[in-house]
């Protein structure tokens, strides 16, 4: 019986880190994928509220289908990959987030809301596959004293597909004389990036991806522990679920804070400003990575997070475009929390890498949730007091990275 060799970053020569360079090129293609996607979910809230007449706290259920998604499907994916590897739960994920988007042409032609649900829905358990494999696979492509400065790189590419998704959806969906021709505009969309996955889909088939494996030599943290008993790893199970919750929720109903408090701004040129926001984003995450070569990632990402609650306070005084600039700086500083919490979380847990993964995708679901509840603020209080939870979730991710800081 023949025997599969395992391959580590330590254990590869010269072509091998040739191999690695190219992948880790290759993986980026994924984040920014998905970062279109999340970038159009959005502009898709208010389009809805317009075209279908849905209130706020029924278009936060998009978040919660699209982010509900990744908490049902992580766990599975991860122990897919933990039998076939981290290049089939690629194709797995890109196969499903084809899918999903091609649903949309069913979608708009019924133009209902719970179909358009059902869509996303698909497209997303694609997204929350890819995530489960991708960003552990960035964080072992080289050097695990780099997993976290690699992998802001690589989510620095998802940046800038948050950026060009609003661009898209700016142009597209807030354009057209009917609400037919409106819809139209959403399924042609989607059919494009249908064809575009499909094409990357194609690649990473005939592309043979070193078979990098967590070498079992590293070492946990806690010699003997199980996972759930490494104290960096559940600290960064609860901080990823605020922080994406505080993120999702930020981003959700950025078109209605601009529309509201910054005079003579139209819901086109509000999504416009929300990629201006995502270019804070993604110059973040660029920034971030520089930076985390002279500081150390806890210190970065709680000096972030104490910027980010003052933002938000300043976003909750409701006051005109000075509260809406704010409302912008929050991305630059959001930027590099995703994937320092990430990175810290899945550190040195060698073999349990995989499962880790599925665990911090899984917590992603906190973006379900939260937009819900912040649509209920803003239709019973206000829109600005609504950005009271965000602020609270950058206090516990504040926590997390003092306590970080302290055991680093």
């Amino acid at each position: 019986m023949s025997t599969q060799r395992v391959e580590t970053p330590e254990n590869m020569g010269v072509r091998g880190t040739i191999s690695l360079r190219w992948a880790f090129m290759l993986i980026t293609t994924l984040f920014f994928m998905w970062g279109v996607s999340y970038g159009l979910l959005d502009v898709l809230n208010k389009h809805f509220q317009e075209t279908l007449n849905v209130t706020k706290a029924q278009s936060g259920l998009l978040q919660a289908a699209y982010f509900g998604a990744y908490f049902i499907v992580a766990l599975p994916a991860g122990y897919f990959m933990q039998r076939h590897g981290y290049k089939a739960g690629i194709l797995a994920g890109l196969s499903l987030y084809a899918i999903g988007a091609l649903l949309f042409v069913p979608a708009a032609m019924v133009n209902d809301f719970s179909v358009f649900l059902f869509a996303l829905f698909v497209l997303a358990c694609g997204l929350g596959c890819l995530e489960t494999a991708a960003n552990p696979y960035a964080t072992v492509l080289g050097d695990p004293n780099g997993a976290e400065r690699r992998l802001n790189l690589a989510q620095s590419f998802n940046g800038l597909g948050q950026f060009v998704g609003p661009m898209i959806g700016g142009s597209l969906f807030f354009t057209q004389a009917s609400q037919d021709a409106a819809q139209d505009s959403v399924k042609i969309t989607y059919v494009v990036i249908a064809c575009v996955v499909i094409a990357i889909a194609l690649l990473f088939k005939r592309t043979a991806l070193p078979d990098i494996r967590e070498s079992a030599s590293q070492h946990i943290q806690q010699p003997g522990a199980t996972l759930w008993q490494q104290k960096h790893f559940v600290g960064g199970v609860i901080a990823q679920f605020f922080y994406v919750a505080a993120q999702v929720g930020v981003g959700a109903f950025f078109i209605n804070y601009a529309t509201e408090h910054w005079h003579g701004v139209t819901n086109q040129s509000a999504a416009y400003m929300l990629s201006v926001a995502m270019i804070c984003f993604m110059l973040g995450r660029f920034f971030s990575t520089w930076l985390l070569g002279r500081v150390k990632p806890a210190a970065m990402l709680a000096a972030y997070a104490l910027i980010n609650i003052v933002l938000c306070a300043v976003v909750m005084l409701g006051a005109g475009d000075v509260s809406v600039v704010a409302l912008i700086a929050i991305f630059f500083f959001m930027s590099t929390m995703f994937p320092t919490i990430f990175a810290m979380g899945v550190k040195n847990l060698g073999e349990s890498t995989k499962q880790a993964s599925s665990f911090m995708i899984m917590a992603i679901v906190g973006g379900a949730i939260m937009p819900y509840f912040m649509g209920l603020i803003s239709d019973h209080i206000s829109t600005a007091v609504a950005y009271s939870l965000p602020l609270l979730c950058f206090v516990v991710v504040l926590a997390y990275a003092l306590r970080q800081r302290k055991h680093s």
